[in-house]
């Protein structure tokens, strides 16, 4: 008797969720590579690879809501902060069940490239891999590899578009840390292109502050003013804006705060340019991911609020 073939992945997944082949195996299909797929509040929560023109090999994570059965549904970036990866706030912050409820797919990017093979990019946690800083090196031989910007604003989006149902007119953005600083930038640096931004604890002025003074220059050179253009207390100060109000939310135990984050400096800056922004200062939180998970709902009803209206 001829073994029953087993179906592939993507299928079993487009049929729980009665979604349309043509959604799931469009061009895009042929670059994206299924990791692995499991049901997750109704929905599912996947893990992805592809070759990427602007990084080579990534990796991301996708957890489309139950509500993809009926068509396209909002989607809301998350971006990481340093050492982290795909899996940190997809494992760690617990925002599925909510994402489920309020009908929003959530994509997870890594952090950087991985295992590029450069020299000087391993053994340092604040720079290189794991801390790509959502930033287009101009620096070689960095400028090979380590153009996240470029990837998120351009490449990713569009493979995402052509694998899942995704609204791609109702897209959200928010980020943790150095993945707060690139949820600024993104959305200030692209107008129109996110209808809501929010962080936690970002790194809000990395011009100005170790983090970024160690990073930049390896990256973008001595050249100031290719620093300001990844800065969000920058930009603001030189026009940029965002139409909706801004969110953050920072621990007032943060180890990091003094020193690195500094979330004064985008304060001063957004009330001398009339920028909405909600700053809220937590007593008693710090940097880790207890922190997001306290408040990831609070960002998701932001997020759901401009994207499902």
């Amino acid at each position: 008797m001829q073994k029953r073939r087993e179906r592939e992945p993507w299928l079993v997944v487009a049929a729980a969720l009665h979604l349309p082949v043509r959604l799931m195996k469009g061009k895009a299909m042929s670059t994206i590579e299924t990791v692995s797929e499991q049901r997750c509040f109704g929905g599912v929560q996947g893990f992805y690879t592809h070759v990427s023109e602007s990084c080579g090999p990534m990796r991301f994570a996708v957890f489309m809501p139950p509500a993809a059965e009926s068509g396209p549904v909002p989607v809301v970036w998350f971006l990481a902060g340093l050492t982290c990866k795909a899996e940190t706030f997809t494992i760690k912050a617990g925002a599925q069940r909510l994402a489920a409820e309020l009908g929003l797919a959530l994509v997870m990017p890594d952090t950087s490239p991985r295992d590029t093979g450069l020299a000087g990019v391993t053994g340092d946690w604040e720079f290189g891999e794991g801390a790509g800083f959502y930033l287009d090196a101009t620096e070689e031989p960095l400028a090979s590899r380590f153009r996240m910007y470029s990837y998120l604003v351009d490449e990713l989006p569009r493979a995402i578009a052509g694998r899942f149902p995704l609204d791609m007119g109702r897209q959200g953005i928010m980020g943790h840390s150095m993945g707060g600083h690139g949820a600024l930038v993104l959305a200030l640096r692209n107008p129109g292109r996110f209808r809501s931004v929010s962080a936690f604890a970002p790194i809000v002025a990395p011009a100005s502050v170790p983090w970024g003074q160690k990073a930049f220059p390896k990256y973008l050179g001595a050249d100031r003013a290719a620093w300001a253009k990844y800065d969000a207390t920058q930009l603001i100060a030189a026009g940029a804006r965002f139409s909706g109000h801004i969110l953050i939310d920072q621990g007032e135990g943060d180890g990091f705060l003094l020193n690195q984050l500094q979330p004064q400096r985008f304060e001063a800056a957004c009330e001398d340019a009339g920028q909405k922004l909600e700053l809220r200062m937590q007593p008693g939180y710090d940097h880790s991911y207890y922190f997001i998970q306290t408040f990831v709902d609070d960002h998701l009803r932001h997020h759901a609020k401009a994207l499902t209206a």
